[in-house]
């Protein structure tokens, strides 16, 4: 059985993060500038089928809950996709002892290294068929001070995003069209 999942520029497609209620912004944009990108949410309706002291009500499974939305979308085409960010601290040796003055200077004292996995279903929405785009994994390493690590690890994963979702477009329009 030939695999049938099509996806050309300008198609109506209905873009899902996994476990996200609106797919990041950076990709959503990314899509857009190809396809007619119709964003649904990722986060699957409450469950009640596990609570006590009530009727569980049968649920249809997720994957024929979001085609069925897709459908009524217009969209023959249905890309889910979801990614692991994974983070490595390395400790730099001024961590350990530092004597240097510091006056009006942020002393750097952690590298931090992290990586982006993405992963994106394309799956055709009249017959649930699918195939796998994964594209490069890529990484960063920077070198932060305690004083402003929050800001710099936010904008470490947003350089990653970006990244991995470019990269993710240019796979999809090389694989499909």
């Amino acid at each position: 059985l030939e695999n049938k999942v099509s996806l050309k520029r300008g198609d109506r497609v209905v873009l899902v993060q996994s476990g996200a209620q609106f797919p990041d912004e950076p990709l959503l944009k990314g899509m857009e500038s190809y396809y007619s990108v119709v964003p649904i949410s990722g986060v699957p309706a409450e469950d009640n089928r596990y609570r006590r002291n009530q009727n569980p009500v049968p649920k249809p499974p997720i994957d024929k809950t979001l085609r069925l939305t897709a459908a009524k979308a217009g969209a023959k085409t249905m890309v889910v996709y979801w990614g692991v960010l994974e983070a490595g601290s390395e400790e730099h040796g001024t961590k350990i002892i530092s004597w240097v003055p510091v006056v009006g200077k942020l002393v750097p004292d952690e590298k931090q290294k992290m990586r982006i996995r993405l992963k994106a279903a394309v799956i055709d929405v009249a017959t649930g068929m699918w195939r796998f785009v994964i594209p490069e994994v890529y990484d960063d390493t920077r070198t932060s001070a305690r004083i402003n690590r929050e800001e710099s690890d936010q904008g470490q994963v947003a350089r990653l995003k970006a990244k991995a979702y470019e990269a993710l477009v240019k796979e999809l329009l090389k694989r499909f069209n």
